[in-house]
């Protein structure tokens, strides 16, 4: 591959996406939860051993999904990073919930554990917490918190299928997971999610919430001889035409998995020396004891905004689409409204991310020797700055 043709992601086929989506165009079942959105549900509980797992049409729709079963109120407010993407707060914010944003690690954009107890109030309904690039947060500090002051967990896992805590895959954790099947992740239909439940107290209400506030999938089950609006709800299914690309991919996971972790060491094994890091100034992503990523991204820190600006411009240069990633949301011009009275120094390690964070390109189609090039260019547009 000739640096002119690496851009930042390529949406990619594993081989049978095609093949399912024309099964189930000529099985007439085109809906939500046919049989390859059920086939992805089995394989989903059965390969990260969570409680019950349900396809919705983005990882946003299960996030807010998430905010209707936990009845979230006006005024509640919600914890939650300030590193993160738009949808983690919006969810709750559409509920008219106020998002309460917490700083970065010093080493790693997940949410500084330290800083959540601080945080809570009388009128605090839920944790959310982002295990950013797969990487897991410290679960065992975080479960700690939710006991002592009865508040459930929300793990927002967009990024982090596959990825474990310690021994157990994330996503089991809170009482409500969530995660993204968008064409940038490890596994993709385009846009696509999930939402896994893991109290079982909440299934039967989470079953009407998908179906538009009905209890339509308790009709289907012959459970009801009609079905009617019994909550509120909105429309939470995916057609099961991506259903069944999913399907396709997941099926190749271990190959898509072990493909991603050569292309992950390959960066790590250039770019983490440390006498390189040291003499241009730069970081390479932290990994705590605890946490087992899934090779989802790889990034560096460099030294400011500005020469995050000239790296990414002598890289476009050469043909490699590198990016950024978050604008912390308590700076976002939506996010100010709710942290007004909040002094920016609290803000310190979120900030550093969001003006010296780069993600560099890594997806299914790229070589070992792809990325190899990839990073010496990388180290020779540093050297020109």
């Amino acid at each position: 591959m000739t640096a002119e043709k690496i851009p930042f992601n390529k949406p990619y086929m594993t081989g049978k996406e095609l093949y399912y989506i024309a099964e189930a165009k000529f099985g007439n079942m085109l809906a939500g939860d046919g049989p390859f959105t059920k086939r992805c549900h089995e394989w989903i509980e059965q390969r990260t051993s969570c409680s019950k797992a349900l396809l919705t049409h983005s990882c946003t729709a299960a996030l807010e999904m998430a905010a209707l079963l936990l009845d979230i109120q006006p005024g509640d407010e919600i914890i939650m990073p300030s590193y993160t993407f738009v949808s983690t707060a919006n969810a709750f914010a559409l509920r008219g919930a106020i998002p309460i944003f917490v700083d970065s690690e010093p080493n790693h954009p997940n949410i500084d554990v330290e800083q959540i107890e601080e945080k809570i109030s009388s009128k605090t309904k839920a944790i959310v917490i982002v295990h950013y690039a797969g990487i897991a947060c410290d679960m065992d500090a975080i479960l700690y918190i939710s006991k002592k002051y009865g508040i459930p967990i929300i793990e927002d896992a967009a990024q982090a299928i596959g990825a474990k805590y310690k021994d157990e895959f994330l996503g089991n954790f809170g009482c409500l997971a969530t995660f993204s099947f968008h064409e940038t992740k490890n596994v993709n239909c385009g846009e696509g999610g999930a939402i896994v439940v893991n109290e079982n107290s909440l299934y039967p209400l989470i079953e009407i919430i998908r179906e538009k506030g009905t209890n339509r999938s308790a009709f289907l089950r012959s459970e009801v001889d009609k079905y009617t609006w019994v909550s509120l709800g909105s429309s939470f299914l995916p057609s099961d035409l991506l259903a069944a690309y999913l399907y396709g991919q997941l099926l190749n996971y271990d190959n898509i998995q072990s493909h991603r972790n050569a292309l992950w060491s390959a960066y790590d094994n250039i770019l983490s020396d440390s006498f390189l890091k040291s003499q241009f100034n730069f970081s390479t992503p932290f990994i705590p004891s605890y946490a087992k990523g899934n090779s989802h991204i790889y990034y560096l820190v460099v030294k400011d905004l500005e020469f995050r600006t000239k790296l990414i411009d002598l890289l476009k240069r050469e043909g490699i689409l590198t990016v950024s990633h978050y604008v912390a949301l308590h700076s976002s011009p939506f996010g100010r409204q709710f942290s007004v009275q909040v002094d920016e120094s609290d803000y310190f390690n979120c900030d550093k991310f969001s003006q010296r964070l780069i993600r560099l390109p890594l997806y299914h189609e790229l070589t070992v020797e792809d990325v190899e090039f990839i990073a010496l260019k990388i180290l020779e547009a540093i050297r020109k700055i």
